[in-house]
């Protein structure tokens, strides 16, 4: 074969190349572990809001609620929890991390809840603009990462198809050793909800 020919077919077994490798997960894999991973801060950033908005609460309350001391202690302690363990993106394929984080924003939640089931009992805090803005902004943020954690389920479902799916797995195993995200669930009974409040 003369080095013409040899040319030649090189040239023509480029495109071919390029082609099938475009097909084996070389943009869609990075493409949909990036939105998972953005999606995932998104879920940390929302959980971060409801954290900076509890102190001002808790001290809200406590200007009126002097005997509800161990309420405000335990939404205090589990919020120091809950920001203590962070779980980064790099994380997201560790089951036992994203669990370890999920029960830590469900034990908040737990005492949040707790915390705002006391104020039935103090009438005069319950008109508190202030604690009406915090109340307010709480159940805002609620709603946000509610939404936050269906969008990053849904990116991580179609992040782990990807991966598992032909062609996209040839290239999700040789150029990525692409393993599968953990999606976020519920780790108790109604945890993937906002804690009710009547006033």
């Amino acid at each position: 074969m003369t080095k013409f020919k040899r040319r030649k077919m090189a040239f023509l077994a480029a495109p071919a190349l390029a082609l099938s490798l475009s097909g084996c997960g070389i943009n869609s894999v990075p493409t949909a572990e990036e939105n998972a991973k953005a999606k995932w801060s998104n879920v940390q950033a929302d959980y971060q809001r409801r954290a900076d908005l509890i102190p001002n609460l808790v001290e809200t309350v406590k200007g009126y609620a002097k005997q509800e001391s161990t309420v405000l202690t335990q939404v205090t302690e589990a919020r120091a929890k809950a920001t203590s363990i962070q779980v980064n993106a790099s994380d997201l394929s560790d089951p036992a991390k994203v669990k370890q984080f999920q029960e830590a924003q469900t034990a908040l939640s737990g005492s949040l809840g707790r915390l705002l089931a006391s104020v039935e009992a103090y009438p005069d805090l319950k008109s508190n603009q202030n604690f009406l803005a915090l109340q307010s902004q709480l159940e805002g943020t609620e709603n946000r990462i509610n939404v936050s954690i269906k969008d990053y389920n849904t990116a991580v479902q179609a992040y782990n198809t990807t991966i598992r799916t032909f062609p996209d797995a040839i290239g999700a195993k040789i150029f990525y050793g692409a393993k599968p995200m953990t999606t976020y669930e519920a780790t108790a009974p109604n945890a993937d909800r906002a804690p009710t409040v009547k006033f």
